[in-house]
């Protein structure tokens, strides 16, 4: 059923494609030499012209997991306050970026940092070949502003990493095998703002896979239950995407080449002084938005990236 109704959406969409057209052709045949009707009918050319894209863009998607929902997590790096500071910042990036293309977003795991900020946040982000286009994101993320936690008001570069994993379905995570043994699981308080909002039991839930060192946590459901079967689910993404890689490494993959969350292996980099602009280090794309970009706009990054993914050798 799901897969019927995407191919609904898609022949949908394609009518919607030759609507807009044919109403832009008959527009100029009636009203030749027409401001206005040249200008209604390339709203509508260029309407069309985008819709073509995303469609051109989800029939590239062929990976083995690029139609699945993502799970999202943000690391503070090098950097200090500023650096908690921009994990949040991010965070917030993609969540307004799930927003605005209308996908379900689900908090399960963040760690405030003492001072501002976020050491770390986890969500998962539901919709179709979301896992598709966020891969594209995974990779340390530079920023460069004048410092709102300098005295001195100094500019400072600080680093956060971004890691993108695919969501997998009970059947899909059947082929690895997790040994209750192998597990540690801790409880513990979850945060909240303070006062009557703290959680007074040990609701939130750490499980930590041994043999690997995978550490999740889940602390955003409101029994230990809940907060114990949504990190096993993760657990298990985890897994599966590491057993992927191991078996053909043919992403390059899930996971991507490990870099160190300081200078020099960034893939993006924010600049906000002295001059406004976004630079990704892979494809050359670059915005003066800054503004637009950190308020969800990166599919002018992703786009470009997964093209050039996806060309042909």
């Amino acid at each position: 059923m799901k897969e019927l109704a995407e191919l609904r959406e898609e022949s949908s969409a394609v009518d919607r494609i030759a609507e807009r057209l044919r109403e832009s052709r008959e527009l100029l045949g009636l009203f030749e030499n027409d401001a206005a009707a040249e200008w209604e009918a390339q709203q509508n050319v260029d309407a069309a012209a985008g819709e073509l894209e995303r469609l051109e863009m989800a029939a590239s998607f062929s990976g083995e997991f690029d139609s699945h929902n993502a799970i999202l997590s943000v690391f503070a790096g090098a950097g200090g306050v500023d650096a908690a500071d921009w994990t949040g910042m991010l965070a917030r990036m993609y969540l307004r970026w799930a927003e605005s293309n209308g996908f379900a977003t689900q908090i399960v795991d963040e760690s405030p940092a003492e001072e501002a900020g976020l050491k770390s946040i986890t969500f998962f982000v539901r919709g179709r070949n979301v896992y598709g286009m966020l891969e594209s994101e995974r990779g340390v993320h530079r920023l460069v502003r004048l410092s709102p936690f300098d005295a001195a008001h100094r500019r400072h570069t600080s680093f956060a990493a971004v890691d993108v994993i695919p969501e997998v379905d009970a059947l899909e995570s059947t082929e690895v095998n997790v040994n209750p043994d192998d597990l540690r699981i801790e409880t513990f308080k979850s945060g909240g703002a303070g006062g009557q909002y703290v959680n007074k039991t040990e609701s939130a839930v750490r499980v930590i896979h041994v043999p690997t060192g995978i550490v999740v946590a889940s602390q955003q459901e409101r029994s230990q239950a809940q907060n114990r079967e949504v990190a096993l689910g993760i657990l298990r993404a985890r897994l599966v995407a590491r057993a992927a890689e191991e078996r053909d490494r043919k992403l390059a993959g899930l996971r991507g080449e490990r870099q160190a969350n300081e200078w020099g292996s960034q893939i993006r980099s924010y600049v906000l002084q002295p001059y406004q602009l976004v630079k990704d280090h892979r494809t050359g794309v670059e915005t003066g938005n800054v503004e637009g970009v950190l308020d969800g706009g990166i599919d002018t990054f992703i786009w470009p990236y997964l093209q050039q993914r996806r060309a042909p050798a």
